[in-house]
């Protein structure tokens, strides 16, 4: 794990519990003496870990699309920075530079790009941890509905069981760094077909 990729907030949300959680995550990561890529942006919990790591010593890598650089929300002191032409190569190269995947709090953009590398993954693209920081309880409905999707038979326990959950930064990085993924594949076997009305 050299690299690891963040996936969070625009936004710094309403409570103050979350920012501080992106700058211990920032620390945490150069602790361990691992670098950092994300999607560029200078504000949001984006913003606050990417200066964490900055601030720290460590390395930080940004990933922007020529849209949002043109908007000025992108983050000019990173210690390397690409402007791509789309989210869609956004995206695709920050998969291809990292070694592990963290999901902060976010919004629809952070679970867009959380359920693209898990299902990449589902499906044999990628053999790289995932893992959710669960700060402050922000992703427990989430879990809520992955459970609920494994009961009603739409998600391998395998699968379920590859994303990593912690509320401590060091403790999931941790955990991620010693994962094992067992490759099962995503389709479950066709349930049997009933037998249809007699023929009279």
């Amino acid at each position: 794990m050299h690299t690891v990729c963040l996936y969070c907030g625009s936004s710094a949300g309403t409570d103050p519990v979350y920012a501080d959680a992106a700058a211990a995550f920032g620390r945490t990561l150069v602790e361990r003496g691992h670098h950092l890529v994300y999607g560029g942006g200078s504000v949001g919990l984006m913003g606050v870990a990417a200066d964490a790591v900055l601030d720290a010593g460590g390395q930080v890598i940004g990933i922007i699309p020529e849209r949002l650089w043109g908007k000025e929300v992108g983050h000019r002191g990173l210690s390397a920075l690409e402007i791509v032409p789309d989210m869609h190569t956004r995206k695709a190269r920050m998969v291809a530079l990292a070694d592990a995947f963290v999901a902060m709090p976010g919004g629809f953009g952070t679970l867009d790009e959380l359920f693209e590398v898990l299902t990449w993954q589902q499906i044999g693209y990628h053999e790289k941890p995932v893992g959710l920081l669960n700060v402050n309880g922000y992703f427990d409905g989430l879990v809520a509905f992955a459970r609920h999707a494994f009961e009603q038979g739409f998600l391998r326990e395998a699968h379920l069981d590859a994303l990593v959950i912690d509320s401590d930064p060091g403790r999931l990085l941790d955990r991620m760094a010693n994962v094992s993924l067992e490759h099962v594949a995503k389709w479950a076997p066709k349930p049997p077909v009933p037998p249809g009305p007699a023929a009279v």
